[in-house]
């Protein structure tokens, strides 16, 4: 295959109009591009940042084979490519003078991609994080259950949602995906945040949902503050939104969690999850 077999574009439509049935085939190994193309087209190019989205697919004999987008100034985030079809992506990205800051894959087909974005522009790749990505198996509500109840988040959360979403944010190093305000009212809107609160009515914990595409809704994210882990809010949290998401029809709730924290991927799997594929994170 060649660098050219790659169909590069800032369109939108254009990628959905000749992707949209590939990403939808695997509604779980593509619940990132799927749900981050369905915020573009329904909040505009804007939603992540002012510069433009750009996307990419591997097309063969008319058939679409692989993709990928870029939210500037985040990752390169990559469907799953075999090592030869990782070449010839880096090829042809560094061939038109592209900078990357880094690369979010499943593992094998982001650690195809930093070698070859290596041996293609000489920029060294450092992993940044590990993750596995879950689907929901039988739920299982976590027993003994902490003293308190979950509701959904309203418009009387919303300072709260946006200091946790901050101080989400921060704690994994990540880039925010817009101010925290939007973030805030857009979730309160569609009503995709759960809380946790004690029995005097302070909540403890968060966990929000993606909305459903394509069948598939991603668990994401779930902050308890420091100071109050430990404690079970996080599980219960995560139980409730869970069950939320079926509620709403789901025929598969996912989630990430990263791997350097045995005990958040311990606790998901007690609730039900069961484990998918592995996923990688490279700066360069």
């Amino acid at each position: 295959m060649r660098p050219d077999d790659w169909h590069l574009t800032e369109d939108l439509q254009n990628f959905l109009a000749r992707a949209g049935a590939f990403l939808r085939s695997r509604p779980d190994l593509h619940t990132v591009p799927l749900t981050v193309t369905e915020a573009l087209r329904t909040r505009g190019a804007d939603a992540y940042g002012a510069e433009a989205p750009v996307f990419g697919r591997l097309e063969r004999a008319g058939e679409v084979r692989a993709a990928f987008f870029r939210t500037p100034p985040r990752r390169l985030y990559l469907t799953p490519l075999t090592p030869e079809e990782a070449d010839t992506l880096a090829a042809r990205l560094a061939g038109l003078g592209v900078l990357l800051p880094g690369v979010s894959a499943d593992h094998d087909t982001a650690t195809a991609f930093a070698a070859a974005w290596q041996r293609h522009t000489g920029t060294t790749p450092t992993l940044h994080e590990r993750e596995r990505l879950y689907r929901l198996g039988t739920l299982t509500s976590p027993q003994p259950a902490p003293d308190g109840r979950g509701r959904v988040a309203g418009e009387q959360d919303r300072e709260q949602l946006m200091l946790w979403y901050r101080e989400f944010v921060a704690a994994i190093g990540g880039s925010a995906s817009g101010d925290a305000g939007s973030w805030a009212d857009t979730r309160i809107a569609s009503g995709r945040v759960t809380l946790w609160e004690v029995p005097d009515g302070t909540p403890v914990s968060m966990a929000g949902m993606t909305p459903m595409v394509a069948g598939q809704i991603r668990v994401a994210p779930v902050y308890t503050p420091a100071h109050l882990r430990g404690r079970g809010y996080a599980g219960a949290v995560t139980a409730e939104v869970s069950r939320a998401a079926l509620s709403a029809g789901a025929a598969e709730v996912l989630l990430f969690a990263d791997l350097a924290n045995p005990t958040s991927n311990g606790l998901y799997q007690r609730i039900g999850y069961r484990p998918i594929a592995d996923f990688a994170v490279y700066d360069f």
